[in-house]
């Protein structure tokens, strides 16, 4: 199948989030030319800020093959990625994106949350440098 097609599926996904009275955003995960995970836009319906078409089609995808890591897949969605989406698709080592509109919104967010760091700094770092250590 070739781009369009998949762009086509995620299209449709996104039309069910805009039933759903969601921001119709749609997205497909793809693996040796197969969907592996499918997802839209349900921030509203489950009352969770990250479910992102994205981040639901990472976990469809994830969970069917039994692997958080999706190496070598193809993330198709409907609309520009978001930074939270984009993280995710890095940590899921995605090899491609592909997405239809662009967000012309993305380069006027601004930061509305205060980040300070520091806090038990050494205590946080030691638990977390224990953890990796006993796995080595």
């Amino acid at each position: 199948m070739s781009d369009q097609a998949f762009m086509r599926r995620a299209l449709e996904l996104a039309q069910r989030a805009q039933a759903e009275s969601e921001v119709p955003v749609g997205s497909v995960v793809v693996m040796d030319g197969k969907v592996v995970g499918e997802g839209w836009n349900r921030p509203i319906s489950s009352c969770d800020p990250t479910a992102h078409a994205e981040i639901q089609a990472l976990r469809a995808a994830a969970g069917a093959l039994k692997n958080y890591r999706l190496s070598g897949a193809t993330l198709y969605v409907t609309l520009e990625p978001c930074e939270m989406c984009l993280g995710a698709m890095f940590h899921a080592r995605i090899a491609r994106a592909v997405f239809g509109a662009s967000d012309p919104k993305k380069k006027l967010l601004k930061p509305q949350t205060l980040i300070e760091g520091g806090v038990l700094a050494e205590e946080c770092g030691a638990l977390l440098s224990g953890f990796f250590a006993a796995r080595r």
